[in-house]
């Protein structure tokens, strides 16, 4: 059986292809290579030996006197695809949990569609590096050929406070070892004309090491971002694509806790109490005075005793003289270690009996408790204050620090001498303590347009800390309670509520570091 096709027409004249724009943009994709192919055909097509390559993204030639290296990176080219991040953390043997090159994320925080950038970042090897001028030992240096900060692993003694000084969160804190590391720039494959390795690793070629000016004078990224950069003056260059000014951090309202710093909390209380305790227990003859004078003196050495336990090597804390010209840890090391002495004279001039000079000895050694003391404390404010964190600037931390100083100096007053003014000056001390507190409480029903470091701290302690703030505002009154009934009652009840106090201090700062980024801290 046959079965015949029907006959095709034919047409006089052959139809030409109507091609669109999308066909051309197609067809013009085809001839196009993604970043990572390029990467790919290079290493595929090139003989084994690629440092003539590297070498094009890093100066051949040593900087000028009035130059020195730093990081660029071209945001129109980065990805975020974290090649740089594992590199950097292959090739320095890094912990599991530490990392020296970070990936943040930027937009503009509205809900149409707008700006989205990926952000790579690292060490800025500082004009003014924050980290050399906190450290306590001598732990940092700025290498006089090239600019690059770097960290001495065998003078730190892991106080950590390189890591509240660095407004970008660049030190990390090494469990361990008991030692803060950092980013170095891979200096000795830049020595031998060798691209670090983020450099290497990186397929789009986003990052380069170029030669600036020592003192850089361009914005490392919009200051809502970052705050002031003449604080440290970064070196980092990021060019390509410009930053809107309205962006923010893509973790901003992430309402995190920073770490507790359980020894500081416990050294910072303890020594201030005690020192409120100390002055007015040399100053005052009660029957109370001994009993006040040991408690005091227990209280004070425990804070003592705290602060050593934040060392991750606190065999080589004896350094701290080496810092200081520029470290406020090191002036406080020092006035303490020179207010230490002190309760322990007291007690033994109240023990001993009598001899010559016992009595001018027991007067300019009791007069000498409140000055010292005092500037003790001033150091402990400072510390956190040269941090530039906006939640511990000066108003703040000295009314906290001072204020537990002036809270148990009341205390004491009150146990030497139960009168209705001592109870009522500590009532008094207690509450305006509590004023400034509340005051920044207050800002947490901002909305996100009137966003500020403020705002942020209030919306963390009310909300992931609002047990231990429960604690704090309730704890004074139950101790106030009972000021009139068992002094010894409200001391260790309000030893309980400056902790939590403390505890909010530092849990709920704000604190500044590379935008995106929602991994935690890096300290300890």
């Amino acid at each position: 059986m046959n079965l015949e096709l029907p006959p095709v027409p034919r047409t006089s004249k052959a139809q030409p292809v109507q091609r669109t724009l999308i066909d051309q943009l197609l067809d013009e994709q085809k001839k196009l290579q993604t970043p990572v192919a390029r990467f790919s055909e290079t290493h595929h097509h090139r003989k084994p030996d690629l440092s003539d390559h590297y070498r094009t993204l890093i100066p051949l030639t040593k900087p000028a006197q009035d130059e020195q290296y730093a990081f660029e990176v071209s945001l129109d080219r980065c990805t975020g695809c974290k090649a740089c991040v594992s590199a950097c953390h292959s090739l320095n043997g890094l912990d599991e949990d530490e990392t020296w090159r970070d990936i943040g994320l930027i937009h503009d925080g509205d809900d149409r569609a707008g700006f989205q950038q990926t952000i790579t970042t690292a060490c800025h090897h500082c004009g003014d590096p924050a980290c050399l001028d906190g450290c306590p030992v001598g732990a940092y240096e700025k290498e006089p050929e090239t600019g690059i900060v770097r960290h001495l692993d065998d003078q730190c003694i892991g106080c950590s406070y390189c890591i509240l000084k660095c407004p970008y969160d660049v030190p990390k804190y090494s469990k361990k070892r008991g030692i803060v590391r950092k980013c170095d720039m891979c200096h000795q494959r830049l020595a031998e004309g060798e691209a670090p390795a983020c450099v290497q690793a990186c397929p789009t070629e986003a990052i380069r090491i170029v030669k600036v000016p020592r003192i850089p004078i361009t914005p490392l990224l919009p200051s809502l971002i970052l705050g002031n950069p003449s604080i440290t003056r970064p070196t980092t260059r990021y060019i390509g694509r410009s930053i809107p000014d309205r962006i923010r951090a893509a973790d901003r309202d992430v309402l995190t806790p920073q770490h507790a710093h359980w020894p500081l909390i416990l050294m910072l209380t303890f020594t201030q109490a005690g020192i409120g305790l100390l002055g007015v227990a040399a100053l005052t003859s009660s029957p109370h005075s001994l009993a006040l004078l040991l408690t005091a003196t227990i209280i004070f050495f425990c804070g003592m005793a705290a602060s050593v336990l934040h060392l991750g090597q606190p065999l080589k804390a004896w350094r701290f003289f080496l810092g200081l010209r520029t470290s406020w840890l090191s002036r406080e090391i020092l006035t303490f270690s020179m207010f230490a002495p002190i309760p322990c004279v007291l007690i033994a001039l109240h023990l001993t009996p009598d001899f010559p000079f016992k009595r001018e000895i027991s007067q300019m050694t009791s007069y000498s408790v409140f000055p010292l003391g005092l500037l003790a404390v001033f150091t402990s404010v400072m510390i956190y204050v040269d941090t530039h964190r906006i939640s511990w600037r000066f108003s703040l931390t000295s009314t906290r620090f001072f204020g537990t100083l002036a809270t148990f100096a009341a205390l004491g007053s009150s146990i030497s001498d139960a009168s209705p003014f001592s109870t009522g000056l500590l009532i008094f001390t207690v509450l305006l303590k509590m004023i400034p507190e509340a005051r920044i409480l207050r800002k947490a029903d901002r909305s996100d347009a009137d966003w500020s470091p403020d705002v942020h701290s209030a919306k963390i302690q009310r909300g992931p800390l609002a047990k231990i703030l429960r604690a704090r505002m309730i704890l004074p009154f139950v101790a106030l309670f009972f000021a009139a009934l068992n002094p010894w009652a409200t001391l260790m009840i309000l030893l309980v509520s400056e902790i939590s106090e403390r505890q909010l201090f530092f849990q709920s700062v704000y604190s500044p570091k590379m935008p995106g980024n929602f991994g935690g801290t890096g300290s300890h």
